[in-house]
């Protein structure tokens, strides 16, 4: 049964807005009707475009292939970067007629074009901070268009509230911040006027995937699916890559979060965890500013969704479904140029001038925070009382000036910490206050951009105490400051050598890029006043040196650099999207794109059937588990229906078929006692038989298993440290399991496993490996790609060389196999032209050249080819029926549309 959340995406993605109420409150019309004029594209299949102009039956058809990605003609890539708000500042005229617009200079989103190529075009798409009426939107949005490259977003009010302060600010900001709700009031100090309690709230979890639909919407109003990047930004919008993921299944996506990603064990209470990943998952690139966010995800990734991360040549990757998944970490930077023409305004030099006289012979500590509850702006309000206490020397010199932009939210835990910052400020101003000194200034109120320089320019260092925090770019704002404008010098300028010194907290975004800062725990507030001590006491030369090791970083890291290394790598993670064959399967926010080499096709039950029909030796090897009984079944004996194709199969006597498993040999001699003439190689092949009949042979003669001795005490030790994990003895290998154990701390333990078995075993002639979920040794020589050799090797010494061979499995030791397999027509083990039917379960990279869905398809196809086994036919017969194995061509016959496909 799937749940309301799954359901409720159904229901948005085929236009169902009655399932969440009536959508355009106050006559608003959808979306999707707005009469902008959409950007110019050109397509070269013709119906195309009526599939993206609204919700009908041709954009659901769409879901289930490549249809939807249509080729285009215009020859340049774009970027449309996807955000919650516009880099546009709108206002009402003052005649009330019309609007005004003008770029917000301050919107990261409008700095970052500093880094896209200059022949990208930049398009963005957002919603606008003003209440534009319904019959004035058709209007702002074609102005917008037309004069900002921006297509507005209009959410109905009521859409909005829930969507924003109902889950945005009530949801996921507190959680990514490591807030939870553990009393229905928790968030209260998150929003504004915000509906419902801060415990998790259906209806605005909708609200918000309806949101996100809108956002989509707009999206495919303008794009060229064929030719452009969408770039989206931050939590509010982390559903917006399965809408357009599932339109169009090539998309080149890319996501940034802003905001920190919790821990899995916090990230883990939201319920609807996997639902976010799953559509994160849908994008190509996603970044974050510090490893430990990255970290936090992909241990998420792996805890709920089982998908593990792979690094190479530098490169962090999830493979999903075929799909590699980028992983970027790079933290964002300030706009170099902004901040020196802000160095360069007028005012700066008459207001530095008024600050240095206010706080002359004065050593001023700065803080800029907004008014939040994770700015931890009390914190660092009794460091500093703590540091004037412990240091008396401070008293009458030291000045904390602390900038608190005003709220942008309401509630009573902000309530609480505004009162106790007033009262911490009146405290120590009493206690400390001299006459012409007041040893903490409390700017409560918007200060201007260079009013705020003039602060940064005088300050001997500047806190930052934020108890969470994304990025906070406020140290690097400080340090561009703290070293001026090239070639400007004047008179109220600091004279000497630049320097500047900073006090982080270490649980802020920036903190790993500050390496010559004083990192504090923001919660100890002894070690906080120590380290503003250490940071204003320290000599002049070291806080130089600091300063430009500091401004060297900022001023290469900047948010040009930031933006054109990941566009960088959004274009190498798409390099290969157009050069695969992509399905998209799944529903709601399980629906997902499988990738996959376009050689690489789903067996079709027609051509095996035909192939085999008129083959005269035929060699069929079967894996066992996860290829006849599925990996998540308890009871793992075969069925009687396995049992009787199986047999039905073995008796042809041009069939030689075999199981090839990892499995032990007594287990598997017992389940297939039944099936006197099925051979048998177990454990990899180790052990071998041909029929029931026929003694257990070994690949190799008089083995030493004197490695055993030395690999279990090895294998022990890990057991005992790792609860869930056990050790499987067979014959021939040693095989440790971690699949109930802790999924971060098994993988971990297995990894340090592999790497101390192959230290002691170095010398021994076996070999160490890693599968899923388990660690085996087993002697060399072993595999499953040499027993299928020595199989057909062994067929074509009786005189049958074989000419048809069908090959299934489903795991990395079947890869082996699929290996071989491909390699034997070149050393004439069989006969040729012979069909090769290597073929994996689950739809997934693979050596093998055809994949089936399931076990259950599998059976499937295995019975269609029972049913045409004739056990009564004789060898002679078979012979007369070689002549025409030539004439098959196994490619042209899975071409057929009229050919069945098992599933399809």
């Amino acid at each position: 049964m799937m749940s309301r959340s799954y359901t409720n995406l159904l229901d948005l993605a085929e236009g169902n807005f009655a399932a969440l109420g009536p959508v355009g409150g106050g006559g608003r019309r959808r979306q999707g009707s707005f009469g902008l004029k959409r950007m110019s594209r050109v397509m070269t299949v013709p119906g195309t475009l009526s599939e993206l102009d609204g919700e009908d039956e041709s954009e659901r058809a769409a879901t289930n292939s490549v249809a939807s990605d249509v080729p285009s003609s215009v020859g340049s890539d774009r970027m449309i970067v996807v955000s919650n708000q516009l880099p546009v500042v709108a206002r009402r005229r003052p005649d009330g007629r019309g609007w005004s617009f003008s770029w917000d200079d301050d919107s990261l989103l409008l700095q970052l074009r500093d880094g896209i190529p200059d022949e990208m075009e930049v398009l963005f798409v957002g919603s606008l901070r003003a209440d534009v009426p319904v019959a004035e939107q058709d209007e702002v949005s074609q102005a917008l268009l037309d004069r900002f490259r921006c297509a507005p977003v209009f959410l109905p009010d009521h859409i909005n509230d829930r969507f924003y302060h109902g889950f945005c600010k009530r949801q996921l900001w507190p959680l990514f911040h490591y807030m939870l709700p553990f009393s229905s009031s928790a968030s209260d100090a998150t929003t504004s006027s915000s509906p419902g309690t801060g415990r998790f709230d259906r209806s605005a979890w909708e609200a918000y995937v309806l949101a996100n639909k809108f956002f989509f919407e707009k999206v495919v109003e303008v794009i060229n699916p064929e030719d452009d990047y969408v770039w989206v930004h931050d939590y509010h919008l982390m559903a917006l890559p399965t809408f357009l993921r599932r339109r169009f299944n090539r998309l080149r996506i890319g996501f940034f979060l802003h905001s920190p990603f919790p821990s899995s064990e916090i990230y883990r209470t939201l319920p609807v965890r996997e639902e976010i990943l799953k559509a994160l998952l849908n994008c190509d690139l996603i970044g974050f500013h510090t490893f430990d966010y990255a970290r936090h995800f992909l241990s998420c990734c792996s805890r709920m969704l089982g998908i593990e991360y792979q690094s190479k040549r530098g490169y962090i990757g999830l493979d999903y479904f075929g799909r590699t998944v980028g992983i970027k970490i790079m933290p964002v930077g300030v706009h170099m140029g902004q901040l020196q023409s802000g160095l360069r305004l007028p005012d700066r030099e008459w207001r530095l001038a008024e600050l240095q006289q206010q706080f002359e012979g004065k050593t001023v500590l700065l803080g800029v925070d907004d008014m939040d509850i994770f700015k931890g702006i009390n914190l660092k309000l009794l460091a500093f009382e703590n540091m004037l206490r412990t240091h008396p020397k401070w008293q009458g010199r030291a000045v904390l000036v602390q900038i608190a932009n005003p709220a942008r939210g309401k509630g009573k835990d902000l309530e609480a910490i505004q009162a106790e910052i007033q009262e911490s400020c009146r405290r120590i101003n009493g206690d400390f206050g001299q006459s012409g000194y007041s040893p903490v200034v409390f700017i409560d109120r918007e200060v201007s951009t260079v009013e705020k320089i003039a602060y940064y320019t005088i300050a001997e260092c500047v806190v930052v105490t934020a108890v969470r925090d994304g990025m906070n770019l406020t140290p690097y704002e400080y340090i561009v400051c703290r070293q001026g404008a090239p070639g400007s010098e004047s008179m109220s300028e600091v004279s000497g050598p630049k320097k500047s010194m900073l006090v982080v907290s270490e649980f802020i975004g920036c903190s790993p890029s500050l390496s010559g800062a004083i990192r504090v725990n923001p919660w100890n507030i002894e070690a906080t006043a120590e380290g503003m001590n250490e940071a204003i006491s320290m000599p002049e030369q070291e806080k130089q040196l600091r300063h430009e090791k500091h401004y060297r970083y900022v001023s290469s890291h900047d948010v040009a650099y930031w933006s054109k290394s990941f566009v960088q790598d959004l274009e190498r993670a798409c390099k290969d999207h157009f050069r695969r064959t992509c399905w998209g399967i799944g529903l709601g926010f399980g629906f997902r794109v499988v990738a996959l080499d376009p050689h690489f096709t789903k067996l079709n039950i027609d051509s095996i059937v035909n192939a085999y029909e008129i083959s005269e030796s035929r060699a069929i090897l079967l894996d066992y588990d996860g290829t006849l009984v599925p990996q998540t079944s308890i009871n793992k004996a075969p069925s009687a229906e396995v049992l009787s194709i199986i047999n039905t199969l073995c008796s042809d006597r041009r069939n030689t078929v075999f199981l090839v498993s990892g499995r032990d040999k007594d287990t598997l001699g017992k389940w297939f006692a039944s099936c006197p003439k099925l051979g048998i190689a177990a454990e990899h092949g180790y052990f071998l038989r041909w029929s029931r009949e026929e003694e257990w042979q070994t690949c190799t003669q008089a083995l030493d298993f004197g490695w055993m001795e030395m690999a279990k005490p090895v294998m022990n030790l890990y057991t005992e440290a790792t609860d869930g994990s056990s050790i499987e003895t067979k014959e021939s290998a040693l095989v440790w399991h971690h699949q109930d154990a802790d999924p971060g701390f098994g993988s971990s333990q297995a990894k340090e496993m592999l790497d101390h078995l192959e230290s002691v075993l170095a010398n021994e002639p076996v070999s160490v490996k890693s599968g899923q979920f388990i660690v085996e040794v087993k002697p060399q020589g072993v595999s499953k790609g040499l027993v299928a050799e020595r199989i057909l090797a062994s067929i074509k010494e009786r005189g049958k060389q074989a000419n048809f061979v069908l090959c299934i499995g489903d795991d990395r030791s079947d890869e082996d196999m699929f290996e071989n397999i491909a390699d034997i027509m070149k050393r004439n083990i069989v006969a040729p032209r012979t069909p090769l039917f290597a073929c994996t379960v689950g739809q997934k990279p693979s050596k093998a050249k055809f994949y089936l869905d399931d076990t259950f398809e599998v059976v499937t196809m295995l019975s269609a080819l029972a049913d045409v086994t004739d056990p009564e036919l004789e060898t002679d017969s078979a012979y007369e029926l070689s002549a025409s194995i030539s004439s098959l061509d196994i490619g042209d016959e899975q071409s057929e549309s009229t050919g069945r496909t098992i599933g399809g």
